[in-house]
């Protein structure tokens, strides 16, 4: 059995983080025996190091940076934090489970999520702010969150990152259009399925994936920004939410 270690919020049974979101996928896709544990945003760091989980990365001030995902492989006692070592982890230790890196595709799928995450800097104006106003998090948590993040936008309340007026249609038609070069990719695929592969999932669909559904929960599958996603790029991404969604479940 898996553990794995998801960002809690006030919604039960919702991950709203792009970031566990490719861990949840993979695991799923695999079939693997999982059971998921929720860890306040505020206690990752504690967590991690109660449990000798190791950091993902540093800080700037060159200080250990714990982050969610994390597993702890009881069959192997691995436990390892970082989706992508997650995934990796994954692919070596369960050979018998579907690839997730399909034809020797390895090297070109970091390129392809690198190229994501360079096509994806308009996103937060959207999305952050929508976690403070519609209450993902408890107060010490929300308070712990804005110390973490506001810091980043130039010590902006994460509410004020929302654009009105002329300047919300201006970046709107950005993220619109950086989301399209991600859809210009997958056209290279000539028609042949949804996935970037075709008709074969990978581990780039899952990355894909867990941002755009990142909007989905933030803005409500409901909202007018969510249908109107769902009508961009010929239905690019409608077609492969559809594909992926037997890979939601939560455990």
């Amino acid at each position: 059995m898996i553990t794995f270690y998801d960002i809690a919020c006030t919604r039960p049974n919702t991950t709203w983080s792009p970031s566990t979101w490719k861990t949840r996928y993979v695991l799923n896709y695999k079939g693997l025996s999982y059971r998921t544990e929720w860890v306040d945003f505020d206690d990752i760091e504690a967590h991690s190091i109660k449990n000798g989980f190791a950091p993902s990365c540093k800080r700037a001030d060159g200080s250990p940076r714990y982050t969610l995902p994390a597993i702890y492989d009881e069959s192997t006692g691995a436990k390892i934090a970082d989706s992508s070592l997650i995934a990796d982890y994954l692919e070596a230790t369960y050979p018998d489970t579907p690839s997730i890196y399909p034809h020797n595709t390895r090297a070109l799928q970091a390129a392809f999520e690198s190229a994501v995450l360079a096509h994806l800097d308009a996103v937060h104006q959207f999305t952050a702010p929508y976690l403070m106003t519609k209450k993902y998090f408890t107060p010490k948590t929300e308070e712990y969150y804005r110390k973490f993040r506001e810091p980043a936008f130039g010590g902006k309340r994460l509410e004020d990152l929302l654009p009105s007026g002329e300047a919300r249609v201006k970046q709107w038609e950005r993220l619109k259009n950086d989301i399209g070069k991600i859809a210009s990719w997958y056209d290279q695929n000539n028609g042949k399925g949804p996935f970037l592969l075709g008709e074969t999932p990978s581990w780039a669909d899952f990355v894909t994936a867990s941002f755009l559904v990142w909007f989905r929960i933030i803005w409500g599958e409901e909202s007018e920004e969510w249908k109107e996603l769902e009508t961009w790029h010929n239905g690019r991404w409608k077609k492969l939410f559809a594909a992926v969604k037997n890979y939601e479940a939560m455990a």
